[in-house]
């Protein structure tokens, strides 16, 4: 029998024998994205540390301890936010939830039927009103808070809950985002089959196309959500009773009284702290909408 010769690959051109060749250039480049988010996330989440970690320390703490060593102040902050003018921090907090609560609400329904009519209808001047939508999508709120605040002067409605609430009904932003699911997620030949059924257009968008756009009005709701809660200049022109003031406004009142108060500067931490609380909670409890929409569209898949 003739034995078989064995023979070593060849080293690269270039290289000495022997020698390890090292990561491939192209996992080298596959690694720059990983970086780059890891960078944006740690930018994202500093700020987000230092008010925890903030939270905790006393008056005293804050200004003589290294930055990210935690205090044994946060209950007394707790307690002194707690009973700060007989718990108005909670008031705001309750009216927060009021404007971003319901006005999310209102604005997912709004943004539900007009995106489905504009995705599933053919009507003349409909390209014409979604580009307008676009252009509003472009529009920064900044530029809108003052002739809002005219018309709803106009109509005697400052320094009310309809006020901060009326202008974040619509959003542009919203119903172009529900057109596009909707295009997406509604077949137009279910929408037909529902028709010759003889159910009527109502009934249609109610039993059949919403359920399909459950995951992206979920979406909507939390954009519109997080925008309300977050909203600082419109309430600020709005109101003028500190008992309406959502968080954000309330606690802008109690950083400016700071400035002669230092004391309260832990309260402004501590309520910033506890504020985002909420968010995060509606986060996690949202998310499982669109963990369900991947797991359905991999079975139906």
């Amino acid at each position: 029998m003739s034995s078989l010769a064995v023979r070593k690959a060849a080293p690269a051109a270039g290289t000495t024998p022997g020698t390890s060749q090292g990561p491939p250039l192209r996992r080298r480049i596959a690694l720059v994205p990983t970086v780059t988010l890891l960078l944006g996330a740690l930018y994202c989440l500093l700020p987000v540390a230092w008010v925890v970690i903030a939270s905790t320390k006393s008056g005293h703490e804050l200004f003589s301890t290294f930055t990210f060593l935690p205090g044994s102040g946060f209950a007394d902050n707790f307690k002194d936010l707690n009973a700060y003018r007989d718990g108005v921090y909670w008031k705001w907090m309750g009216n927060s939830a009021l404007y971003a609560g319901l006005g999310a609400l209102v604005s997912t329904a709004v943004s539900a039927f007009s995106g489905y009519a504009l995705a599933i209808y053919r009507f003349r001047g409909r390209e014409t009103l979604f580009n307008i939508l676009l252009a509003g999508v472009l529009m920064p709120p900044v530029i809108l808070a003052i002739p809002q605040y005219l018309l709803l002067a106009k109509a005697n409605l400052t320094d009310s809950y309809l006020s901060v609430l009326l202008p974040q009904i619509l959003s542009p932003y919203g119903v172009y985002l529900s057109r596009i699911y909707a295009a997406a997620a509604v077949p137009a030949d279910v929408v037909e089959a529902g028709r010759m059924d003889g159910a009527s257009e109502w009934r249609i968008f109610t039993r059949v196309a919403l359920p399909m756009m459950v995951p992206g009005m979920v979406t909507v709701f939390l954009f519109q959500f997080v925008a309300v809660w977050n909203n600082f200049l419109l309430p600020y022109i709005m109101l003028s009773d500190d008992e309406k003031f959502p968080i954000t406004v309330g606690l802008y009142t109690l950083l400016e009284q700071g400035a002669n108060t230092p004391a309260l500067y832990t309260l402004v931490i501590t309520g910033a702290f506890l504020a985002v609380i909420p968010l995060v909670a509606l986060f996690l409890v949202v998310q499982r909408f669109w963990s369900l929409d991947l797991l359905s569209g991999a079975v139906k898949s």
